[in-house]
């Protein structure tokens, strides 16, 4: 019996050396599966390059659907690409998302009654006995299996998740022929990614495997709902233990509208920007506050709630089988590149990418820090704002190609998570920009020292080597986090709040002595820097400015 149960736990993980044996010696399996792949993909690239040019909207459409077909019928691991593709409307066509956006949970649904024969298996129980109401078909149907919309006894109503059958056999198979392939074709494509190609696939793998263990999953939404316990913006739905086995996953239903169609929001009178407000800062958090983050924040997992808190729109997550941490090294490290991004430090900016390991321990910096400096500088403009993700991709596979850049695997899902939540921001608002919101996040973290790593990032940022006040980069903080939001000022006056409490409290010692040695040169107080800090202070925090900005706090109406 306990053998039993490791060979099923060791059929649920990604091992691309033990799988590829056993495709290898499996031809049977791996040959029509192989003609099967070329046959589709070959029939694929023929339609696109024959007609991808055409300008009539019908070719176009009848072009998305082959797309649609060709992934679905090739299967769960090829459907979580085009999923991926349907939240970049910069990198496909406008006329194919909307055929692309159906492979989030409009997928051919499996046979019902293989679902119910799964329920009582793993449930040890008919679906009768279980819920007082169980429907006839599933709600909506996704790459790894639908979900039923059924309601308990006397209770409330519930989200059942079905696995489809087979699902880690053909996971298993798939997997060993893409990395294959993968491999085979590194050396002809157009973009360096270094080591990374197959280490990146496997980080694929893995999290796919993950995925279908419900019983992970369920632990997975557990964990992430008590990160965001206190915060309303955020719902997380609430785990059946009783009703969830390894491939049954029941779960709170969830009552919302799916981020995917700006106009369908309004119509249901909510706020697109303050939604995307809401999902790029409960991003952010996941990667550099929590190391914990969703790694699959498509339009099909993330549902829009009524109400607002503040400036932020309510939002719930779902589907918690692609989760990912990430190590506090990092999350600091990513943290203070943000900052040497947006200060243009790209000497600073390449040692954290060498820190990440996007650049090697021992590569030379010299060459590489000007060609930073002309990708992401010109990326950024004159602004915050102007930056995307788009911009730099576009420039960064030449600087690869040229220079020893890698990808990480571990950074993988973190880069997928990222992409997709611009892409997803994108797609309720073509002009947003995802470093605008991610820049006052990380100044106003900074400026409230409220974790001994922001303390010291702070201390790092507003004083050079030599120990002197960058009067100029505090500035640059508290404008940042003035101008953000939708009203200027308003953000500043809980910073000022916890940056006072830091400067006077215990925690702050290491910032007034700092403070104190670069204000007194040669036992003399220095008048002209204390001058500075006044100036700039007094700009900042102007009376009749912070006047306005509270009456404004007090009553939006009165600044009308």
């Amino acid at each position: 019996m306990a053998g039993s149960a490791d060979q099923q736990s060791a059929s649920l993980r990604y091992q691309p050396g033990r799988d590829s044996r056993w495709l290898l010696f499996r031809p049977w399996i791996a040959l029509p599966r192989i003609l099967h792949l070329i046959w589709a993909l070959l029939g694929l690239m023929l339609s696109l390059l024959i007609r991808g040019n055409s300008k009539d909207p019908e070719v176009q459409r009848k072009l998305a659907r082959t797309l649609l077909r060709t992934l679905t019928n090739l299967g769960p691991c090829f459907i979580k690409v085009g999923q991926a593709l349907s939240t970049r409307p910069d990198l496909i066509r406008r006329d194919w998302l909307e055929e692309l956006t159906r492979l989030q949970d409009d997928l051919p649904a499996f046979d019902h009654a293989v679902a119910l024969a799964t329920i009582q298996e793993e449930l040890g129980a008919p679906v009768e006995q279980l819920f007082e109401q169980f429907p006839d078909q599933p709600m909506a149907a996704a790459s790894l299996g639908q979900v039923y919309r059924a309601r308990l006894h006397g209770q409330h109503w519930v989200a059942v998740k079905v696995q489809r059958p087979n699902l880690a056999f053909i996971l298993r198979r798939d997997m060993v022929l893409i990395r294959s392939l993968a491999v085979l074709t590194a050396p002809f494509l157009p973009l360096n990614l270094g080591f990374g190609l197959g280490e990146i696939i496997d980080e694929f793998g893995r999290s796919l495997f993950e995925e279908i263990d419900y019983e992970r999953e369920a632990a997975n939404a557990e964990r992430f709902a008590g990160l965001f316990a206190d915060n309303p913006a955020v719902t997380i739905p609430r785990v059946e233990r009783m009703l969830t086995s390894r491939r049954v996953l029941t779960t709170s239903w969830i009552h919302g509208t799916k981020l995917r169609d700006r106009q369908e929001l309004r119509a249901q009178r909510l706020d697109p920007s303050a939604l995307i407000r809401t999902g790029v800062i409960s991003g952010l958090q996941q990667l550099l506050e929590f190391g914990y983050f969703h790694a699959d924040p498509h339009p099909g997992n993330l549902f829009a709630l009524s109400g607002r808190t503040g400036e932020l729109g309510h939002v719930a997550y779902v589907d918690f089988g692609m989760m990912d941490s990430i190590s506090d090294t990092d999350r600091l490290t990513l943290t203070g590149a943000v900052v040497h991004l947006i200060n243009r430090e790209f000497e600073a900016l390449a040692r954290d990418f060498q820190q990440l390991g996007f650049l090697l321990p021992h590569a030379d910096l010299a060459p590489i820090v000007p060609a930073l400096e002309e990708v992401l500088g010109g990326s950024l403009g004159d602004s915050v704002g102007s930056f995307n993700f788009k911009a730099i991709t576009d420039r960064f596979s030449e600087l690869m190609y040229d220079y020893p850049f890698r990808v990480p695997a571990r950074f993988a899902l973190i880069i997928r998570a990222v992409v997709s939540q611009e892409g997803l921001a994108l797609r309720l608002d073509p002009d947003f920009r995802i470093i605008a919101v991610a820049y006052p996040y990380v100044a106003k973290r900074l400026l409230a020292g409220d974790t001994r790593e922001m303390r010291e990032k702070l201390l790092e940022v507003i004083f050079d080597q030599e120990g002197q006040l960058r009067i100029e980069r505090l500035e640059s903080l508290l404008q940042v986090v003035g101008d953000s939001g939708t009203s200027p000022g308003l953000e500043l006056i809980p910073v000022a709040g916890a940056g006072l409490k830091l400067l006077l409290g215990k925690d702050g010692s290491d910032l007034r002595r700092r403070l104190l040695l670069t204000l007194i040169k040669d036992d003399r107080l220095s008048t002209s820097d204390l001058r500075a800090l006044g100036s700039m202070l007094g700009r900042t925090f102007a009376p009749v400015k912070m006047a306005e900005t509270m009456l404004q706090r007090l009553n939006p109406l009165a600044a009308a």
